[in-house]
């Protein structure tokens, strides 16, 4: 595939890169070792590089430019609102924030009609985890391993794969479990029936011997995202709702990265006809055009805040450029049919082509995902299922993945022996195409180290 050029300054570019490595510290780095790629400008699924290229981002950068990039009505949307009220403390109404809490309550499930807004998804768990311990009176949280919930303290904490390990204190008050995952079974299971009853047997010995007087919340991402798109069995979410109530236990659903329109539907939760007693979100809720997430509220927990203040809060909690940012999105997904055209394109095209490439390369371990959220497992044996990258980390194979796929014009999503295909909500059939015959043929370069490996063996 040849990529696509454009003009561009070169000594910009230069100058950009020049004071990145001088001045900008980079999350999740060893700042010695990094080179970062200089994204020049973007535009609906493709953004241009430093050296002038055309990628298609399978990425949605962090799992979250849901609307694609550079959209004219959301950018209009943040325009016109810095013109006519650039910022306003929280304690004060503003009709941006109003409309958008609006838009979102009539999308979240059942009785979730109150919106705190956050910064981002991680202070958006940090606070509904706070919310559900000041609620019960108690400290426990459960989080299931293979999990994401953020970078800041009680989120890493809450977090289940190993970026949790050199910020985990061990007093946080969270335990893991062990969620379903049948391909890496943790139950000996050979069926999702299977999964789901010895996964829920599981997590229900878990809270009998942590206590249940002394759990507070389980918190769990709909869909497990950057550990792995493992989409839960049927039943199971049912089913820790049941243990939750059960027990007492607030139930918070994790929707920073499935939540509008990722999995093709406005929410995991309202899809499986689940209702948590708090939901956060952030990411598509404005594609990330300006940092915004939050908790959608119950009134379980809303009913216990009604007289008593709530401790905690942020400067910028329902900003205004990020809530018309969040405003407009939310109405263009349901004018232009977006979540629909999320939920068709993985149907019709991603789902059954992925199928088809696992059938033709032996380092395609499983493919699984819903929407515009689909993982391509690797591994270096199809029948021991060994991966081509340890949990949470890297190796030779997978960064010649990243940069084939570069070269070839595709921005790709990778973590561990994992490639993510998670493109903008709103892609179109033919560019959804030509990112899978890319990743098409980075899978025959991962097929052929693989092979040399095991022959050098």
């Amino acid at each position: 595939m040849t990529l696509i050029h454009t003009e561009l300054d070169t000594r910009a570019v230069a100058r950009t890169y020049e004071l990145d490595r001088r001045h900008v510290f980079h999350s999740w780095s060893a700042q010695a070792e990094l080179d970062p790629m200089v994204i020049t400008r973007a535009e609906g699924s493709y953004v241009w590089d430093g050296e002038g290229n055309r990628l298609l981002d399978f990425s949605s950068q962090l799992v979250n430019t849901n609307i694609g990039h550079q959209h004219p009505y959301v950018v209009e949307a943040i325009a016109h609102q810095a013109r006519t009220l650039a910022t306003v403390a929280p304690q004060h109404a503003n009709d941006q924030r109003s409309e958008a809490a609006r838009l979102i309550c009539e999308r979240t499930p059942g009785d979730l009609d109150r919106v705190f807004f956050t910064n981002g998804g991680a202070d958006a768990n940090e606070h509904a985890v706070r919310m559900a311990r000041l609620t019960t009176g108690r400290p426990k949280v459960l989080t299931r391993y293979r999990s994401y919930h953020g970078g800041t303290q009680t989120a890493i904490n809450l977090t289940g794969d190993p970026r949790r390990w050199p910020n985990d204190t061990g007093t946080s008050g969270v335990v893991h479990f062990f969620g379903p995952y049948l391909y890496r079974s943790a139950f000996d299971a050979a069926t999702e029936a299977e999964e789901c009853g010895r996964a829920l047997a599981h997590l229900e010995q878990v809270i009998e011997l942590e206590g249940p007087g002394t759990i507070a919340a389980i918190l769990l991402e709909a869909v497990p995202g950057t550990a792995g798109i493992m989409l839960p069995p049927p039943g199971y979410l049912a089913g820790v709702r049941e243990l939750c109530d059960r027990y007492g236990i607030a139930f918070i659903v994790d929707e920073v990265m499935t939540g509008f329109g990722r999995t093709g539907a406005w929410f995991v939760c309202d899809d499986e006809g689940l209702v948590p007693d708090l939901l956060t979100f952030a990411k598509g809720v404005n594609s990330g055009y300006v940092p915004l997430g939050g908790v959608a509220i119950g009134d379980r927990i809303a009913d216990h805040f009604a007289h008593r203040p709530y401790p905690g809060g942020l400067t910028y909690s329902g900003h205004p450029l990020a809530c018309a940012a969040a405003a407009a999105a939310i109405t263009v997904m349901e004018r232009d049919g977006i979540i629909d055209n999320a939920r068709r394109i993985g149907t019709d095209v991603i789902g059954p082509e992925l199928h088809k490439l696992a059938a033709r390369h032996p380092s395609v371990g499983e493919v699984r995902g819903r929407g515009v959220f689909w993982a391509v497992e690797l591994v270096s044996d199809p029948h021991t299922r060994q991966p081509v990258a340890p949990t949470g980390g890297s190796s030779p194979v997978m960064a010649e993945a990243v940069r084939t796929a570069k070269r070839l014009g595709l921005l790709p999503f990778t973590n561990g022996n994992r490639i993510h295909l998670v493109p903008p909500c709103t892609i179109s059939e033919s560019e959804a195409r030509e990112g899978l015959h890319i990743v098409d043929q980075v899978l025959g370069r991962v097929d052929a180290l693989v092979a040399g490996t095991e022959a050098s063996h």
